[in-house]
């Protein structure tokens, strides 16, 4: 047992002891001699109490030895184990991801000490004045992130949804790691910007506070209600004027951002007899608007039956070039000639990972169930399937990138398999990206 502390291991084994029968020949139990001292006090499994080193692998061996005890007959019904290290906590992690960690060169004592990590924020430009009030809100200080302007930690049991804060949007929760890849993609005034994955919207909020009064943003996602939940942050945040919503997949997205187009061509969804103008977003659609979408789809399933779907605009601000513009110019589809000159100034691809690299994320799986875990994430199927569409996800970004343009891909996975190795088969696939190693 790699870094068994001998105290820990001592104290198991006289658990362990209590098995014996220290009557019948041979099976007598003199303890364990340590520095001249022998160790050979009884105690029993229910007041087993560990002082040790708090790591993944220490926790896991300890159960195992726990696990051999019961097996040979001791009853473990009451039993309880605390692992003490200046009160730390251990996630009790999977055999499954335990080997996934291994096979990954990947270090599970990340895992152990979850109550120290921070919880954090970020604060809404020009509410710099309302930190005091805040903080005397969540009954905490908010510590500044020095290499992240605008973001704060606050300890993890500190819960903002009920607080006015939060409720009037002041603050909104976001992940240091996330607003990094935000900063990295370096926005500025007047940048037409793709967020290629863009739920549940932190990342929309932030790029919509870079960007200033000019410009747009574009955030696609596949799943409908995630997106939706983009649409509900914009709004509450009061920053979709610039912004629209795609439902549809990223691998395959085609449409750039709304400019005067030359030899405009017809999005496979679209007939003369549907086409129409946008007007000003309104979230309750007028009879008009339900009677052409219902044309729309007639024409999906008579002409395109094996096309993908069209593209779902769930959502437009007033400035996103959208309002006033034919449907056909906003579902103007390009090809890679067109899009190298019209596309897209900035691209994020925060692609679907394992979220390995969130503590946060793989803590809920001890309510989820760890069975849902190995299903959804460490599946071998579901992970050859994940790094094919990350790839190709990054590929159809790189796609809707204009010529100087820039692109930041990033996951929440700590694997070479989903980080540098998709980077590396990409750049081998296109010699005309290139590679920028900065941080923010």
């Amino acid at each position: 047992m790699d870094d068994f502390p001998i105290v820990m291991f001592c104290i198991v084994m006289d658990a362990f002891s209590c098995l014996i029968d220290t009557s019948a020949p041979g099976r007598s139990f003199e303890g364990l001699m340590l520095n001249g001292k022998q160790y050979s006090y009884r105690l029993y499994v229910d007041d087993l109490l560990v002082f040790g080193k708090a790591n993944v692998s220490n926790s896991t061996s300890l159960n195992s030895i726990i696990k051999t005890i019961a097996s040979l007959g001791m009853d473990l019904s009451e039993a309880s184990i605390l692992i003490k290290d200046n009160s730390t906590s251990v996630l009790p992690l999977p055999d499954a991801f335990l080997e996934f960690l291994e096979e990954n060169g990947l270090d599970s004592s990340i895992y152990v000490g979850l109550d120290t990590i921070p919880r954090y924020i970020r604060l809404k430009p020009g509410y710099e004045w309302h930190l005091t009030e805040i903080e005397t809100e969540l009954d905490c200080k908010l510590e500044a992130v020095d290499w992240l302007p605008g973001f704060f930690f606050i300890p993890s049991h500190i819960q903002i949804a009920g607080t006015k804060a939060y409720q009037s949007g002041k603050i909104y929760g976001m992940d240091a790691a996330s607003g990094a890849a935000v900063m990295t993609l370096n926005v500025t005034c007047g940048d037409h910007v793709l967020d290629l994955c863009a739920a549940p919207g932190a990342k929309l909020c932030m790029l919509a506070d870079l960007l200033g009064s000019s410009g747009t943003i574009t955030g696609v996602d596949v799943a409908r209600h995630r997106l939706a939940a983009c649409r509900t942050m914009l709004q509450k945040y009061e920053l979709g004027d610039q912004c629209r919503l795609f439902v549809a997949d990223g691998t395959t997205f085609s449409l750039v951002p709304t400019r005067s187009h030359t030899d405009v061509k017809m999005c496979p969804t679209d007939g003369k007899d549907v086409e129409d103008t946008f007007r000003e977003w309104t979230s309750k659609r007028t009879w008009t608007d339900r009677k052409n979408a219902a044309k729309r789809k007639m024409v999906i399933s008579a002409h395109t039956p094996l096309e993908p779907s069209e593209p779902d605009l769930i959502f437009y601000g007033r400035d996103s070039g959208v309002v006033g513009m034919q449907r056909s110019k906003v579902f103007h589809i390009v090809d890679a000639i067109e899009s190298s000159s019209s596309g897209y100034d900035k691209v994020l691809v925060d692609a679907e990972c394992t979220h390995d690299g969130s503590i946060k994320h793989i803590q809920k799986f001890e309510y989820w169930g760890w069975s849902t875990f190995q299903r959804r994430v460490l599946d071998a199927n579901r992970m050859q399937n994940l790094t094919c569409l990350q790839l190709a996800l990054l590929t159809n970004g790189f796609r809707l990138l204009k010529v100087g343009g820039s692109l930041v891909y990033s996951t929440c996975s700590l694997t070479v398999a989903q980080n540098e190795a998709v980077v590396e088969q990409f750049l081998s696939r296109n010699p005309s990206a290139d590679e920028i190693n900065h941080f923010c």
